[in-house]
């Protein structure tokens, strides 16, 4: 059983980069860590307001003297791990990134959390103490490297804190759906009153919850905002989007920094929308026709994202 713990929350970036001979980077955990002698991709925590591909690149700089390029988003992955000695339980929701290198040399550092960097091959790294999230993403057996809380603690799905500058700020993560249905129809819901962007049409989805998959989240929030049972397709990428002064139903100015993932979602057997979180954010759900769409008053983030399925095919 593990102790009761502070609940802590944040987002990271990770980088998955080879050499050619296909051997894998790899970063050590020093004694300032919480996982001393443990292994795990280059990365680390996405500072406020910091888009996540950026994050990546300067992590991995950081942490092994490399510059890198980002490739393609590969993943995103939750879990939790407990820190006793910290007093502290975090969640994290991860960002894995293919890279390549630009350039640099690899480096060793001294009084920092990671302290090596070593080109592994993957015979080789299967034998390392490796940080489960790491394991997955190589797709090697997953180690228990970790020590895991019981069960998830109480922990607010929104949380506002005093920033240095004394205005409060919030970071969070959040799924959303790219949803259709077996006639091509897409699925969007209405913000609701005293919400930012109330009036738009919105991709139905919502932040996850703590030890919550962005997956099982997406599919929750599906059914809480529409009613609509949904099958996960594919991930189709990662957004990051910061308001510096957002207003909301708190009735105060929040330094809102939001990291998004969104997924293409099928609905196989449609349902009028029901909305069943009355009295949250969503107002209202309703299918629409492709035609349809042009005449909408979508939020930004929408607009961008059916732009870029569109693009895509």
């Amino acid at each position: 059983m593990t102790p009761a713990l502070e609940p802590l929350r944040r987002i990271a970036a990770y980088a998955i980069c080879r050499n050619s001979s296909d051997d894998v980077l790899l970063v050590r955990a020093s004694p300032r860590s919480g996982t001393p002698g443990a292994w795990s991709l280059p990365g680390g925590a996405v500072d406020h307001g910091e888009n996540p591909n950026d994050t990546v690149v300067r992590e991995t700089a950081a942490e092994t003297g490399l510059s890198v390029a980002v490739a393609e988003l590969v993943d995103v992955h939750a879990d939790m791990r407990s820190l006793p000695s910290r007093g502290v339980t975090i969640h994290t929701d991860r960002l894995i990134y293919r890279v390549t290198v630009r350039g640099g040399a690899l480096i060793d550092r001294v009084g920092q959390p990671t302290d090596l960097a070593r080109w592994v091959s993957l015979a080789d790294a299967a034998a390392l103490p490796l940080r489960p999230f790491t394991a997955a993403a190589l797709g090697l057996p997953t180690a228990s490297v970790d020590l895991r809380p019981d069960e998830p603690p109480d922990f607010p799905s929104f949380y506002a804190y005093p920033g240095p500058d004394g205005l409060h700020r919030a970071q969070r993560f959040a799924a959303y759906a790219v949803a259709s249905d077996t006639r091509g129809r897409i699925l969007l819901t209405r913000i609701a009153d005293g919400y930012p962007g109330a009036g738009r049409w919105h991709l139905p989805g919502g932040g996850t919850d703590y030890g919550e998959q962005p997956g099982t989240a997406l599919i929750r929030e599906l059914a809480e905002e529409t009613g609509q049972n949904g099958r996960l397709v594919e991930l189709l990428g990662v957004a990051s989007h910061r308001d510096a002064a957002s207003l909301g139903p708190e009735g105060y100015p929040i330094d809102w920094h939001g990291v998004r993932a969104f997924y293409r979602v099928v609905v196989d057997q449609a349902r009028v929308p029901t909305v069943h979180d009355v009295g949250g954010s969503t107002s209202e759900a309703r299918w629409f026709d492709r035609t349809e769409l042009a005449g909408l008053e979508l939020t930004e983030v929408t607009a961008e994202a059916l732009a870029a399925v569109r693009a895509g095919g």
